[in-house]
């Protein structure tokens, strides 16, 4: 392979794709527990800091392989464990409560899957209750489960927008995320000034009245 092949390949390595709607996992994903994951993330973080030549004596640095570790695990990537998936619970739509329910300005921290740096932004989250409503913290919930793992933006919104359909059993279901991007903010184009937007629109959302009302609910401020 020569030089012009392999810039190429990291040209390509550095493209934004998406490869499937699923969450990549292996089969084996879930065989070693949080605290066997947390020891072994810690060794190998070790060896990332001692090959970029971090004194791991010093007090400042000693902890951080295990703090990382512990923070990949329990924190920023939990989402990726179908333990930690909410459990939803659908409620009868008793008041018979028809219009447009949104909640804006769902704050979410997630990671780019390409280099594992954060995403920071947004969800903006609507639905049309037919006979069954969930409860309002639900809504939130489930944008941090999709967002606690590494992503592709596109494919967190549309797995937001498909759990939010099979819990409420409507396709009547809208999802809007603004965020940003620090690989493409901290390092590459060094670019602060854009963010990235992506919807999905089911059902009654398609239909350009539903689509306009929404996103006038959510740019009030």
């Amino acid at each position: 392979m020569d030089k012009q092949d392999t810039e190429n390949d990291f040209e390509a390595m550095d493209d934004h794709m998406m490869s499937s709607l699923e969450t990549p996992l292996r089969p084996d994903a879930f065989d070693l527990t949080d605290q066997e994951k947390i020891t072994i993330i810690a060794g190998h973080f070790k060896e990332i800091m001692h090959t970029l030549g971090l004194d791991l004596t010093d007090d400042s640095l000693k902890g951080t392989p295990h703090r990382v570790a512990k923070m990949y695990v329990k924190e920023i990537f939990q989402g990726l464990h179908p333990d930690n998936k909410p459990v939803i619970r659908r409620f009868e739509n008793k008041y018979m409560y028809n219009r447009m329910l949104v909640e804006r300005d769902i704050t979410l921290y997630s990671s780019c899957e390409h280099h594992f740096v954060p995403i920071i932004g947004k969800a903006h989250v609507a639905y049309i209750p037919g006979e069954h409503v969930i409860g309002l913290s639900k809504l939130n919930r489930i944008v941090q489960y999709y967002a606690r793992r590494p992503q592709v933006q596109e494919r967190m919104t549309m797995q937001i927008a498909n759990e939010l359909k099979q819990a409420l059993q409507t396709e009547d279901v809208a999802v809007l995320i603004e965020a940003d991007h620090l690989c493409v903010m901290s390092r590459g184009v060094n670019d602060v000034t854009s963010s990235t937007i992506t919807a999905e629109y089911g059902g009654l959302f398609q239909e350009e009245h539903y689509r306009s009302e929404f996103l006038s609910h959510i740019r009030k401020k």
